[in-house]
């Protein structure tokens, strides 16, 4: 009998959709309103530019891969996010073939900036949609775009979009569907790109627009109404000024309710824990070490999540960038342009995607500088810290008529970092060598409403990242630190709690040699060093070790009143002030090893950093102390 083999079913490949535009198009809302939680995020292979791949299923059932492409004004690169884009719409990069079809995004309101972008993106010869996005904001302002003569002028589809609306990316899908299959395109050589000048380009779009747009009038333009009153040259830096503050303010405030709920959570899990399970090693371990320690940090979560909902908001309305104008002069006198400030504000959330965002900065030593920076503006990492040690030394009372003082501790806090990382920049300026400033060309887009869908999926997003680091980074550090917190155990006759005797203890009390001067005893020690993984592991350890240092069966279920009667003020302070410049973690260190290329920049980033920290932390130790007495 003969034996028939069946086939192996062919493995389809989902076809590549790349969306690409200016900044400030609406490209990443439609890239969300395509993929929703079907995303995700990861770095070009050698790069540490951030990748954004999702995938989708169409009505008719046909399945797509789409990828969120680096904003680009043009394909001759200036910065590395422009190069990204660049090769990969050109197929340039290796392993990686060129996009079966390209979605240009434009934003309806400003077609005239747009359009240079997709008439180089049509000459490399790849299949194209374009969408027109925004269209309702357009319509509402006045400006009329006919989308049939566009099409025809540009010899592709052109759709009407609206990101940021449930059902506004409709018309893509179809015709996205009206093409298919879509077969793998090679993209015609980079080179025909330049035959052909800037001025023709931009002459060919005014001849586009003068076809497809209607002379109109920009009907009550609320933006330039508001504009008139965030960019004024004095009101517009007390409102940026008052912001910031009244967000400070908003996380205290606003968390309190949340965070007490979490720690009662927390403490109720480890009574549960104490009643149910026979004292030992394995209940030393989940009650000490692992609710000592992450049930420390995962308290602080309401209050990131706070920070970067004002964040999201104020990004997602478009004031973003006008902050970055408004602060172009006083940054540009300590040698930066008003640009670094995205990637300064990204680091109020971490300072490695602040390093990355650096790339967008086209001046090579203004971006340098950024880079180098960047660590000093506090990140969330420093926030469980700060809250922490303003919980258990600063009252909880009101000053000026309503503003919290913790609060104020806190923002005042966030202006140091501010203030020194200007005048950090001022030195390199000097020692670098002064160049002139390049004057700031920056797009500022229309005002909006924030869309709660972008704030809830940037918020989730975080939500996640920190969640994941509290499962895997800081539950493995708190595993490791409790296991050298309890052994070897405390000898027979000992006078000190166990941790004193444990390799922990032996490594804080060497280290508090170095650290005595400005205030820190072994415990705190202890705590820096997985403090170097990630800052916020710091409170995790404080919590180990001062779960591990109660006698008897104390245990320390809240950490604030624990060092509140353990620490003076002078070390409390002392230890904000270091948290201030502290030294960076390791892994944004390795970051900037990738971006700049070279091992001397992290070196002396973390150098610099140490020193800052232990100068600010001495003073502030010892003018205390003068105070107290």
């Amino acid at each position: 009998m003969d034996v028939v083999e069946k086939a192996a079913p062919a493995v389809v490949q989902m076809p590549m959709v790349a969306l690409l535009g200016n900044p400030n198009c609406g490209k990443t809302a439609l890239f969300n309103r395509l993929t929703g939680a079907r995303q995700k995020v990861a770095n070009y292979a050698g790069v540490t530019i951030e990748r954004k791949e999702g995938q989708f299923t169409s009505p008719a059932g046909n399945q797509y891969r789409v990828l969120d492409l680096p904003g680009a004004y043009s394909l001759s690169a200036h910065t590395p996010d422009e190069e990204i884009t660049r090769d990969v719409v050109a197929g340039l990069r290796a392993g990686e073939a060129a996009p079966e079809v390209v979605v240009c995004v434009v934003d309806a309101t400003n077609l005239r900036l747009n359009l240079r972008l997709v008439l180089e993106i049509k000459r490399l010869g790849l299949p194209m949609i374009l969408c027109l996005n925004m269209v309702d904001v357009a319509k509402k302002r006045g400006i009329e775009i006919n989308a049939d003569k566009l099409a025809q002028e540009l010899g592709m589809t052109v759709v009407e979009t609206v990101a940021v609306q449930s059902g506004g990316e409709k018309s893509l899908l179809r015709a996205l569907d009206q093409m298919w299959p879509l077969h793998e395109t090679a993209a015609r050589p980079l080179a025909a790109i330049d035959t052909v000048s800037v001025e023709d380009t931009q002459r060919e779009v005014r001849r586009i627009l003068s076809i497809v747009s209607n002379d109109f009038h920009d009907t009550g333009n609320l933006t330039e109404k508001i504009d008139n009153v965030v960019l004024h040259p004095v009101a517009g830096p007390l409102i940026l000024a008052v912001l910031m503050f009244l967000i400070f303010q908003a996380v205290f405030s606003w968390a309190e309710t949340p965070m007490d709920m979490i720690t009662a959570g927390v403490e109720s899990i480890g009574e549960l824990v104490k009643t149910h399970m026979a004292e030992g090693v394995l209940r030393s371990l989940i009650v000490e070490g692992i609710l000592g320690g992450v049930g420390s940090v995962l308290v602080f979560l309401p209050q990131i999540l706070i920070l970067f909902f004002f964040i999201l908001v104020l990004e997602d309305c478009g004031y973003l960038p006008r902050a970055a104008f408004l602060l172009d002069r006083l940054m540009g006198g300590v040698g930066l342009s008003g640009r670094a400030f995205i990637p300064l504000l990204s680091s109020f959330a971490c300072a490695i995607p602040g390093v990355m965002a650096a790339r967008t900065i086209q001046n090579p030593r203004d971006r340098l500088v950024t880079i180098m920076i960047a660590p000093l503006m506090t990140c969330s990492a420093r926030l469980p810290v700060y809250a922490l040690v303003i919980a258990a030394f600063i009252p909880e009372r009101d000053v000026w008529g309503g503003v919290s003082l913790q609060g104020l501790v806190l923002f005042c806090l966030y202006f140091a970092g501010i203030i020194s990382a200007m005048g950090v920049a001022y030195f390199m300026k000097r020692t670098m060598g002064a160049k002139r400033n390049q004057p700031l060309m920056l797009e500022l887009p229309s005002y909006h409403w924030p869309h709660m869908r972008n704030l809830g999926l940037g918020l989730w997003e975080r939500a996640k990242i920190f969640l994941s680091r509290v499962g895997t980074i800081i539950l493995t550090l708190m595993v490791l630190l409790w296991a050298l917190s309890s052994f070897p155990g405390a000898p027979e006759g000992a006078i000190h709690p166990p941790i004193y005797y444990s390799i922990a203890g032996m490594l804080g009390r060497a280290l508090e040699v170095v650290f005595a001067p400005i205030g820190f005893g072994w415990q705190i020690c202890i705590a820096l060093v997985p403090g170097m993984a990630a800052r916020e592991v710091a409170v995790g350890a404080l919590g180990t070790v001062y779960a591990l240092s109660q006698t008897g069966d104390e245990l320390a279920t809240s950490l604030a009143p624990v060092i509140a009667q353990t620490w003076s003020m002078a070390t409390a302070l002392s230890l904000l002030a270091w948290y201030v410049f502290a030294p960076q973690c390791l892994s944004t260190l390795s970051v900037v090893r990738r971006e700049t290329n070279s091992l001397r920049y992290p070196l002396l980033m973390a150098a610099y950093m140490f020193a800052l920290a232990y100068t600010a932390s001495f003073l502030t130790y010892r003018i205390a102390l003068m105070l107290g007495s």
